[in-house]
């Protein structure tokens, strides 16, 4: 007896021949984590290519929007283009300002989720604590815990979809007495606007994304505003496009009621973006040529020799995220600015003390010092063989085309590891890997299948190539960064080995043969009672007869959902 033979006569096969092929057999159940810019395009997506399906999305914060609605501090701004931070099919032409603010993205969302009815299948306050797989019965049992009164229940689905995204966990750095300061103690993330930074001396720590954008912002308000700067960093508008600028209604209008003008507008911005991708190669042309404009450009808004000394890197444009950074050199040389560089040696109660025993003295302390990066969940994940993947992902995270990691079946993620939030536009990439995941449970429907798992052959193969490839990369230069693993020159664990392009290409289609199917019984049961779909639904029962230079497809198949 073969193998094949043996698998088959292990199975029952106890198959109803009273429907046709591709009669779904089992219901398709998702549970979604978050409800944010990911979440809120997978219900989307389900919702057009599904007739029958139940979702369940749980989000931890008491409102959708994820990051956007998380990160509200002065100054928090899209660091892209805004006519290019929206869905490829759901533009939006009246928005306010180039880099539109966090609270106008978060209203984009929103708005987006009333349009389409999509709040019905969410649960605000809702935080997800734990989720195992069960071998058995093919399902994710997961433990929520509902943070209005503190009680935890228990749900199950088919499908697990992580998208609670990477930059969703803040904290405090790593910084001797931290907690010791007696003033108000803020995080970029978790900003408490009842702080009044008025008339105040606020101390200012990171100069990542988020210190970029506050300094400006509060530094008309403050009195004095020490700003602390570990190491130097590119700023720089985006090569290629506008300043940033605030849209007039009369533009705004142009763009409502021309839409063909808008579109070519948005395919302009996003052409530039992608065009940009060869600046990310060691030594190429065109980081040269970036390097030189974006160096020259630096210079001129910093006017000031030691400044331009202790801010413009020796490392590429690009190894850490290249930031707009709109007004941010400018108001290093305020008046009441005093941007600090080294190592902060400790916080003590009224103030800071640097690396050379020098003490600055501040009212209100705030910290723009990112998040835990490290990609493992922020909830107990356990797979196959009761694996945690916290454990698996402790020294680095490995997963598949940043969507799926070996050994837990029937899970999935949005912006999971290399995956193209550094390479070029970003909501384009999370789209396809959307669609990517409807194209996975289409066929989990269809076929019949209780699990899908993504081979560890392929997933280590796959990172061996990224890891390869990696080294021709500026990413890998000894720049501190949240794409890689530790300090220096780790490895890169949040960048996609190639262009966001690429990455399209790369998962537009599903490669089956890297994933392990399970079936309840024999995977051909599926085909039923040896009826077509179109004899079941009185289609077009000769539609591969067609004219000349059409393809041959079944137009029932075609406009039938699921």
């Amino acid at each position: 007896m073969t193998d094949i033979q043996a698998s088959v006569a292990l199975k029952p096969y106890n198959v109803s021949y009273t429907d046709p092929i591709h009669t779904p057999k089992r219901s398709l159940s998702v549970i979604c984590i978050g409800a944010g810019v990911s979440g809120l395009l997978l219900a989307y997506k389900l919702d057009r290519h599904f007739d029958a399906f139940d979702l369940r999305m749980y989000e931890k914060n008491p409102d959708t929007g994820g990051t956007w609605f998380e990160n509200r501090y002065p100054g928090c701004a899209c660091d892209v283009p805004a006519h290019c931070y929206t869905w490829s099919f759901e533009p939006k032409a009246d928005w306010c300002e180039t880099y539109a603010s966090s609270a106008e993205i978060q209203k984009y969302f929103k708005d987006f989720a009333s349009k389409y009815n999509l709040n019905r299948f969410v649960k605000v306050s809702h935080e997800v604590i734990a989720a195992t797989w069960n071998e058995d019965s093919g399902l994710w049992t997961v433990d929520i815990r509902n943070n209005l009164n503190g009680n935890v229940f228990r749900d199950s689905a088919r499908v697990l979809m992580n998208c609670g995204g990477v930059l969703n966990s803040w904290q405090w750095p790593a910084i001797q007495g931290l907690h010791d300061f007696r003033g108000p103690l803020l995080h970029s993330a978790n900003w408490d606007k009842s702080v009044s930074l008025e008339g105040k001396s606020v101390g200012l720590i990171g100069n990542g994304s988020s210190g970029i954008q506050i300094l400006p912002a509060i530094q008309p308000i403050a009195s004095k505003l020490t700003t602390f700067i570990r190491s130097p960093t590119w700023v720089a508008p985006l090569i290629g496009l506008d300043e940033h600028r605030r849209y007039t209604e009369e533009e705004k209008k142009n763009y409502a009621t021309d839409p063909e003008s808008h579109l070519q507008m948005r395919k302009q911005i996003e052409e530039r973006i992608n065009s940009a991708y060869e600046m990310f190669f060691d030594q190429s042309d065109k980081q040269k040529s970036i390097r030189s404009v974006v160096e020259s450009k630096m210079k001129e808004r910093l006017n000031n020799p030691q400044l331009q000394e202790k801010l413009i890197p020796s490392f590429s444009v690009g190894c850490r995220r290249l930031t707009p950074g709109v007004n941010y050199l400018e108001a290093l040389s305020a008046d009441n600015v005093q941007p600090i560089f080294g190592e902060i040696q400790r916080v003590y109660e009224n103030g800071i003390v640097m690396d050379d025993g020098t003490k600055y003295p501040i009212d209100v302390l705030i910290c723009a010092t990112g998040f835990d990066t490290t990609f493992k969940s922020r909830f107990a994940l356990k797979g196959r063989s009761q694996k945690y993947l916290s454990n698996m992902w402790k020294a680095k995270p490995e997963g598949y085309f940043g969507l799926a990691v070996s050994g837990f079946p029937n899970y999935f993620m949005t912006l999971g590891p290399n995956c193209p939030v550094g390479n070029g536009p970003v909501l384009i990439a999370i789209e396809l890997q959307i669609q990517y995941v409807i194209t996975m449970l289409s066929k989990m429907r269809k076929e019949n299948i209780m699990a899908f798992d993504v081979s560890r052959e392929a997933q280590d193969e796959l990172n061996q190539h990224k890891d390869n490839y990696m080294e021709k990369m500026i990413w890998s230069e000894d720049c501190r960064s949240w794409y890689k693993t530790g300090p220096g020159a780790g490895k890169i664990t949040a960048l996609w080995p190639g262009s966001t392009l690429h990455y399209l290409e790369a998962i537009k289609q599903p490669r089956y043969e890297d994933w392990k199917f399970t079936y309840p019984t024999n995977r051909y049961a599926y085909l039923g009672n040896g009826l077509s779909t179109a004899e079941k639904r009185t289609g077009d029962l000769s539609w591969y007869i067609k004219n000349k230079d059409e393809s041959v497809i079944d137009p029932c198949l075609k406009t039938s959902r699921l």
